[in-house]
């Protein structure tokens, strides 16, 4: 092939230039096209295309349709739940993975697992997978890209280490999978009526909490990216820390956290622990609200009026305070400092409800007693007074 012709040397000189031959003449020896070569450069994801190799798949669906007995139809709309580009019927996609993901989707389906319960534990897997997959990458290219490189260095360092990296990943995830298995058997129950009618019932009494970092959008233009990622990190790392037998964090969603519990004490416990925490960090003032009833539980996640009463509850804390609806501090009256916050009309909800604010029983209450609305920062921290 005649690189140059083709556009694929433009703007390079020396050994910048030399390096991208070399590589593109690797690549075409090994049966990339020109066309998979301009799209490639195109896309500055030339120096990837080994990496793309090591990854990629053997088997079209027919294929796997033919070993693992599942429809290509079925087949085709995993792919979709998962998130991955449509594939056409001679698209080599497909790995020895997939065989055995298929052959095991068969087997869950022989046993009575119905087809729409697999697609509810595939989209969930989808996007869980699909951020693992970006933070792994980008932790591969961090730790693995040194200054001064070429695209042929990176096409080949990089190609070597996945072959040796990527099969290491199966225990680290399997291991992930089983301990969260485990943990979701040991908070579970099965009621008496549930026993008889043989269904899991619908919505559950539950304490329903968000936290989030107050002013992170403001936050978000006085900071670099890489020291915002950072304070996000941090948040989420503490969110983590403070979760435990008794109060699981659902999910973090950016400079947010959703965090359940069979009873109030233990998530108003743990809020109070995440603002200590969160001070001591010394990251952007932290808010929590926290309502409790009925909550509808639906592929790892929650849905129902409680849940959305303790988002609104929580857009309406003051920064450094867990306010809480009166129901959550009706199942705990003795075990904090409660506070009178007033009451408050919040959009969705209809009448105004009182709310209350928490506080440890050791502390004195802090300013008024009204729990929303804005408080003076304090002095001497840089991020907090930003982020207000």
């Amino acid at each position: 092939m005649d690189f140059a012709a083709a556009g694929l040397l433009e703007g390079l000189e020396g050994e910048e230039r030399e390096a991208r031959q070399q590589l593109l003449e690797r690549l075409a020896a090994e049966g990339c096209s020109l066309e998979e070569l301009r799209a490639a450069v195109a896309e500055n994801r030339l120096a990837l295309i080994p990496v793309e190799r090591v990854l990629g798949g053997r088997y079209t669906v027919s294929e796997i349709e033919e070993r693992a007995g599942l429809s290509k139809e079925l087949l085709m709309r995993i792919r979709r739940l998962l998130g991955l580009p449509v594939a056409g019927p001679d698209d080599r996609v497909f790995g020895e993975e997939e065989v055995a993901a298929a052959q095991s989707i068969k087997m869950f389906i022989d046993a009575g697992i119905g087809e729409e319960a697999i697609a509810e534990i595939t989209r969930v897997l989808g996007e869980g997978m699909s951020r693992v997959a970006s933070t792994t990458v980008a932790a591969f290219a961090e730790t693995f890209l040194n200054a001064g490189d070429s695209e042929h260095d990176v096409a080949w360092r990089f190609a070597s280490l996945a072959e040796q990296l990527v099969p290491a990943f199966s225990p680290v995830l399997l291991s992930a999978y089983r301990a969260h298995l485990r943990e979701a058997v040991q908070r579970g129950m099965i009621t008496r009526a549930e026993l008889a009618t043989g269904h899991l019932v619908g919505e559950q009494e539950m304490a329903v909490g968000f936290a989030d970092l107050v002013g992170f959008t403001t936050l978000g233009g006085q900071l670099e990216a890489e020291e915002l990622g950072s304070v996000v990190a941090k948040f989420v790392e503490l969110a983590a820390d403070v979760a435990g037998p008794e109060v699981r964090l659902v999910k973090t969603i950016g400079d947010a956290a959703m965090f359940t519990a069979r009873q109030p004490e233990p998530l108003v416990q743990a809020a109070l622990r995440l603002l200590e925490a969160a001070e001591r960090a010394d990251l952007p003032s932290l808010r929590v609200g926290i309502a409790y009833g009925r909550a509808l539980p639906r592929a790892g996640d929650f849905y129902g009026h409680t849940v959305n009463l303790a988002s609104r509850v929580t857009g309406i804390a003051r920064p450094g305070s867990v306010l809480c609806t009166q129901e959550v501090r009706d199942a705990a009256p003795e075990r904090f400092d409660w506070s009178h916050a007033g009451k408050h009309r919040l959009k969705g909800v209809g009448d105004s409800i009182p709310l209350y604010r928490a506080r440890p029983l050791r502390d004195e209450p802090q300013g008024g007693d009204d729990g929303s609305g804005p408080r003076k920062p304090r002095a001497g921290r840089r991020r907090r007074r930003a982020s207000r």
